[in-house]
């Protein structure tokens, strides 16, 4: 049997297993790594095959080289008996043997068996000591591993130490940073506010050395720039020296915006003075023009011309005074003020500016008066010498056109401004002064009340109404004037009407023609055309207010006093004619008078107030009786009573003369249609009284019928209704004419009779009814009664 021995070499892989717990650090760790990775990678049968074959293929491997070449090598020294014959069974002794018996089998086996275990401990032998090594190496590696972990321990407490001074440095460079910007602000803010205090001197030295110009294009921002630094200081008053600062910069102000003023002031006035010397110049040229016509005219002491008379003056051209007054002006004052006032205007909102800006306002109307005045009153003078009407139309018309174009020439040096807020004031109101002036003593003169009316019409409806109106705000400040001049045309109207109604109406002395009624009215109408006032309540022109403040008290004593005056006509007409014509004469003239009141649209209702001392002659006589003491000292004390509750009270009465009007017209056609009715059916009203009384008597004691009455008997009827008859075939008619005479309106007329013709109606009624219930059909139908349908068409006949 032969066989050969293993070779030196690592172990296959599987047999050789190493106790862990030999191993340690590094070895331990890849033992179990390789351990770990054998189970978990597990081979395939493929790869298990190809493993064997590759085992197969390694299991005969020859020698070592280093085990050839110590063969091989010559003079090496013999090795002991033992190792000879380890090394002959190892060399070659054990791979080709010839066995001759067992026991050389036994021994061969022995041998082999120990050279495998010697070829076997060798090789983990050496494997231990190449670990051995290995570990030695993970030792001094450790070594150094932990000699460089403390070197990085120190590194890191260094880094650590240095980091923390790092933020501290970074924290402290952070802090003084913003610190340093904080004093950066500070020191911005403080010197911004510095800045306001630093003012004052440039400012100041600006003012003091003479270059500040007021219509420089710096003055108003510098302005602008004072009043910052006022209002700043003015709210700061905890800084120091700020009450000090703040009165020098409001004394510069001041300075500033009279210096604005002054400005304003010099060139108005310069402009004004050439305006004034070019309307000298066209006065003087219009003076030699009417030389040279031969008017002989002679110039004024105040550059007028005066006309051959010596008594009018010649004006300006109307052309000539707009272009001189206007155009000149415009053009001589708008190169040193436009910017000026507009950049004053436009900081308007602020009290000083506002009332510089009112002060050159003010300024420019005192300019321009000077100006427009003269001219103005020449204007109106001329229209002086024309009547009241056209110098009223021409002279309202006049200021209107002045009115407009002073409001444009004011609104192009103040665009910011509302010139209809009063601005304008201080230059219109004397200029509409002037007309004021000239028609005040005119019309303070007129007795006539037609020619107040008139002018009163045409201030209020031409005017107030139409032009002012059509004409907007520009004409607005001529309205208080007219509105002056309209309140003094109504009180002059109200004093005129007084004084007619005192002497014409309440003092009316009638003369026997014109109380000759109704022949007064036989005579026009047989002559139409003659036209004769039948009293004074036809010619009274009554007054309202519309509105413009004339009192209600006026118109309500006027119709008051007609409506007294024509009862005292009516009772004068009744003495000398008849009761009738009195009441008709009344009824005519409160219908008139009543016609002439309602086209106006005035209140005729008045509140008087008196003064009810009735209670204090209660409270007078009870102490005289001696009802009260004089002497108590309580409530109860007689003066302390007549203190408290006796003093004068105030009554109230409202009183409409109006509806007294209503009240009047009323009561009296109720008695003409009273008068009528009784002249018409007298007896039978007081057979109709008669038979009521009987009857009130006849429930209380029943007795007789009524037909057994003496009054009540048939003939007393018969003769009862051939008076009534007669009453309605000639008073009644007679009566109707009369109607005619006095009322000649239809409706009037037809109004007034009907009640009479239900009066009479209604009598035949209660006749006939009384007839057909308390007689005989014998008894009633010798009674002459009128039937219902010939009292219809009578009563129809008659209308």
């Amino acid at each position: 049997m032969t066989g050969r021995a293993p070779q030196y070499g690592l172990p296959p892989a599987g047999e050789v297993k190493i106790p862990v717990g030999t191993l340690s650090g590094t070895a331990s760790r890849s033992y179990n790594v390789a351990s770990i990775w054998e189970h978990k990678a597990l081979l395939s049968e493929s790869q298990e095959k190809a493993v064997e074959s590759i085992a197969a293929l390694c299991s005969h491997r020859p020698l070592p080289e280093h085990v050839s070449a110590e063969q091989a090598a010559p003079g090496k020294a013999k090795p002991s008996p033992s190792e000879d014959k380890g090394d002959a069974v190892s060399a070659g002794a054990l791979e080709e043997v010839v066995l001759q018996n067992s026991s050389q089998f036994y021994r061969w086996h022995t041998e082999l068996e120990a050279a495998r275990t010697l070829e076997t401990e060798q090789k983990y032998r050496n494997y231990a000591e190449a670990l051995k090594g290995h570990l030695t190496s993970c030792d001094h590696l450790l070594e150094k591993v932990d000699s460089t972990l403390r070197g990085f321990d120190t590194l890191k407490t260094q880094h650590r130490n240095v980091s923390a001074k790092t933020r501290a440095l970074h924290e402290s460079c952070e802090r003084l940073v913003e610190e340093k910007e904080r004093l950066v602000e500070f020191a911005e803010a403080l010197r911004s506010k510095l800045a306001y205090f630093d003012e004052l001197e440039r400012i100041a030295s600006q003012f003091h050395s003479g270059v500040m110009a007021v219509d420089s294009d710096h003055f108003l921002p510098i302005l602008h720039r004072l009043h910052e630094c006022i209002t700043y200081v003015a709210s700061n008053p905890q800084y120091a020296d700020s009450t000090t600062y703040a009165g020098k910069f409001r004394q510069l102000h001041g300075r500033a915006l009279a210096t604005v003023r002054a400005k304003v002031q010099q060139v108005m006035r310069h402009a004004s003075e050439q305006v004034q010397a070019a309307i000298a110049e066209a006065k003087a040229s219009s003076s030699g023009r009417r030389k040279a016509e031969g008017n002989g005219g002679a110039p004024a002491s105040n550059g007028l011309v005066r006309s051959g008379s010596g008594n009018a003056k010649v004006p300006l051209a109307e052309g000539a005074e707009t272009a001189l007054l206007y155009v000149r002006f415009r053009a001589a004052a708008e190169p040193g003020l436009k910017g000026l006032l507009a950049g004053v205007a436009a900081r308007a909102k602020r009290p000083e500016y506002a009332q510089l800006l009112t002060d050159c306002q003010r300024v420019y109307c005192e300019v321009r008066l000077g100006l427009v005045a003269e001219i103005t009153a020449e204007r109106v003078a001329e229209y002086a010498r024309e009547p009241l009407p056209s110098l009223t139309r021409s002279g309202c018309s006049y200021l209107m056109q002045v009115c407009q174009m002073e409001h444009q020439l004011f609104e192009h040096f103040f665009p910011e401004s509302e010139s209809d807020s009063g601005s304008l004031s201080p230059l219109m109101d004397p200029l509409c002064t002037i007309l004021y002036d000239a028609l005040r003593p005119v019309f303070i003169q007129l007795q006539s009340l037609d020619e107040l009316c008139g002018l009163l019409d045409i201030l209020q409806h031409e005017v107030l109404e139409e032009q002012l109106g059509r004409r907007g705000d520009a004409v607005a400040p001529l309205r208080p004037v007219l509105l002056r001049t309209v309140a003094d045309v109504q009180e002059r109207l109200t004093f005129r009407a007084q004084a007619f109604i005192k002497e014409e109406v309440a003092g009316f002395q009638p003369k026997p023609e014109d109380l000759d009624y109704p022949n007064k009215l036989q005579r026009l109408a047989e002559q139409p055309d003659s036209a004769v006032p039948d009293s004074q309540a036809e010619q009274l022109p009554l007054m309202t207010d519309n509105g413009n403040g004339s009192p209600a008290q006026d118109s309500t004593d006027a119709v008051s006093s007609c409506a007294a005056a024509v009862q005292m006509a009516a009772r004068s007409v009744g003495r000398r004619s008849s009761s009738m014509d009195g009441q008709l004469f009344l009824i005519k003239q409160l219908l008139i008078l009543r016609e002439q009141i309602a086209p106006f649209e005035a209140d005729f209702s008045v509140t008087e107030k008196d003064l009810d001392f009735t209670h204090m002659r209660d409270h007078l006589r009870r102490i005289l009786a001696g009802q009260a003491s004089l002497f108590a000292l309580s409530s109860e004390n007689a003066m302390v009573q007549f203190m408290s509750r006796g003093a004068p009270r105030l009554m109230e009465n409202l009183i409409d003369s109006k509806k007294e009007l209503e009240k009047l017209l009323k009561a009296t056609c109720e008695v003409f249609i009273m008068a009528v009715t009784k002249l018409t059916v007298e007896p039978m009203l007081s057979f109709i009284t008669k038979v009521t009384a009987v009857r009130v008597a006849s429930s209380l004691n029943p007795g007789r019928r009524l037909r057994e009455q003496a009054f009540a008997a048939p003939e007393r009827l018969e003769e009862m209704a051939v008076r009534v008859r007669e009453a309605l075939q000639k008073a009644l008619p007679e009566v109707v004419a009369k109607m005619r005479l006095y009322l000649n309106n239809p409706a009037t007329h037809a109004i007034l009779f009907k009640p009479i013709k239900s009066n009479i109606a209604e009598a035949h009624g209660q006749i006939a009814s009384l007839l057909e219930t308390e007689y005989t059909p014998e008894e009633a139908a010798r009674v002459p009664l009128t039937s219902p349908q010939q009292l219809a068409a009578l009563l129809d006949s008659l209308c």
